[in-house]
């Protein structure tokens, strides 16, 4: 097959989403099982893993309200998402449909905004597997195997999206059956059922002799989902990597009806195990990780090795989809005249190379930040894409409203996922967010986050008007 390419020139109407994008190059190299385990792996991130115990720290057993909110509001915005990328796959997703939706401004925007985080995202990831790879194998520096992990992922998502589709399977795989057998053994283990456990099969007592239910008080709820909100972002990458599938209507469809019960079961099932195990105060949950002070609990030996390999896992897949997730929205971007025109182009395995190229290139600098300049530098990136995730899920329900009355105009035979109860559910997502968001402004940390991210938004928006406008002069007729 000859090398495709699907280009914008100068003064042309960039591609549209009216479509399933079937010619733009990309090949369906992804099977039904890539994208069953990319939708499922995809809410399962490293941040389940490290970050729970200081949620359960700062709300004690409340946090289960928190992740339960998030996870509503994940739910929500899925939904409108799978609506709209059934009836339209596209390798843009969500950034996509605001383009067409909402305007150029707003495609361009969300489209380098959820880039910029993925990029951020890769550096994140892989100094956290170069930590934990540097403490199995001392004699190889930090810094090296950071590099190596990247190089690896990187040549992974060269070669074809079919490579990529298959170590997100196998790594997707390792996180769900680890999580799966947690639940499993956990619950077991909390009736006094589990054979030669160290757990006082203390029931459902832990979730209230230890100050309470709400031992921090009812406010703590929203402390908590400040604290788990970052970690359920991920879900929306099947909907990009649709429109590399075989049958992306049925699997989007898919994804979006199981995403329930997949955040009950690993984020709510598995954290509330470790309630139940152990007291909310016990300090090794802070100390040694939740789930790590939950095996110990139980008396699952070497436990502390175990979830290193679970976590180095997630971290792997992370790495994986957020390099396979920036490449394909620059490559979105290039497709529809708001990058450079190389990111559109595709090699003759149907994979965008410089797209790839260039969103790993600033992961390999993002990462150099991390280790050069740490506490300023870095630190202003990441606290200038905290908010990100919350802006995008902000967009897609903006899009939705207005793609619905769309797509009921020109096709609509393939509504064939709807939002519930829209468009009320649609604004109470829209307040939901935005709750969240005015929240986080009274947190020292989290308002931080906002309004550098804010700042961030505003100037990517500011670029995106000035092109409209020296667009609309260029096509004006000369008197």
């Amino acid at each position: 097959m000859t090398s495709q390419t699907t280009l914008v020139e100068p003064g042309q109407q960039p591609d549209r989403p009216d479509k399933p994008d079937s010619t733009d190059g990309l090949q369906a190299g992804l099977k039904n099982r890539h994208l069953s385990m990319i939708a499922i792996g995809g809410v399962i991130g490293a941040g389940l893993f490290v970050g729970s115990g200081a949620g359960i720290a700062a709300a004690g057993p409340a946090i289960l309200l928190s992740y339960a909110l998030v996870g509503l509001m994940v739910v929500f915005v899925m939904r409108m998402l799978g609506e709209m990328a059934v009836a339209r796959p596209s390798s843009g997703s969500f950034s996509a449909y605001a383009d067409q939706a909402l305007g150029r401004w707003a495609g361009f925007s969300i489209g380098w905004l959820y880039w910029f985080f993925w990029v951020v995202v890769l550096a994140v990831e892989a100094t956290a597997g170069a930590k934990i790879l540097e403490s199995w194998i001392p004699g190889v520096p930090q810094w090296a195997w950071a590099l190596i992990v990247m190089v690896v992922l990187t040549a992974t998502n060269l070669v074809s999206v079919g490579s990529y589709g298959e170590f997100e399977f196998w790594f997707a795989g390792i996180k769900v059956v680890a999580i799966g057998a947690f639940v499993v053994v956990g619950m077991l283990a909390v009736f006094g059922l589990l054979p030669g456990s160290d757990s006082s099969g203390s029931g459902l007592a832990h979730l209230t002799d230890t100050g309470g239910f709400f031992p921090e008080g009812p406010g703590a709820i929203l402390t908590g989902v400040l604290m788990v909100v970052f970690s359920f972002m991920g879900s929306e990458i099947v909907t990009l990597a649709a429109g590399e599938s075989e049958d992306p209507q049925r699997a989007v469809s898919k994804a979006t009806n199981s995403v329930i019960w997949r955040i009950a079961i690993f984020y709510l099932g598995s954290i509330f195990i470790v309630l139940t195990l152990l007291p909310w105060n016990d300090p090794s949950i802070v100390k040694d990780g939740s789930y790590v002070a939950a095996l110990n609990a139980i008396g699952i030996p070497h436990a502390g090795q175990v979830m290193d390999v679970i976590v180095l896992t997630a971290v792997l897949s992370c790495l994986n989809s957020g390099l396979y997730t920036a490449s394909r929205m620059a490559f979105s971007l290039g497709r529809r005249g708001d990058a450079p025109k190389a990111f559109a182009r595709v090699n003759k395995r149907g994979v965008p190379q410089a797209a790839i190229l260039s969103s790993v290139v600033f992961g390999f600098v993002a990462v150099f930040f991390n280790y050069q300049w740490p506490d300023t530098v870095f630190q202003f990136l990441l606290n200038s894409s905290g908010a990100i995730a919350l802006f995008v899920w902000l967009v897609i329900c903006f899009t939705q409203l207005r793609m619905r009355g769309i797509i009921l105009r020109e096709s609509p035979e393939k509504l064939v996922v709807r939002m519930w109860l829209f468009p009320y559910l649609t604004w109470a997502t829209i307040a939901m967010i935005s709750f969240v968001l005015v929240y986080m402004l009274t947190d020292d940390a989290g308002r931080e986050q906002v309004l550098l991210s804010l700042l961030v938004a505003a100037l990517v928006v500011a670029v995106s008007l000035v092109r409209e406008a020296r667009g609309r002069k260029a096509a004006a007729p000369v008197e």
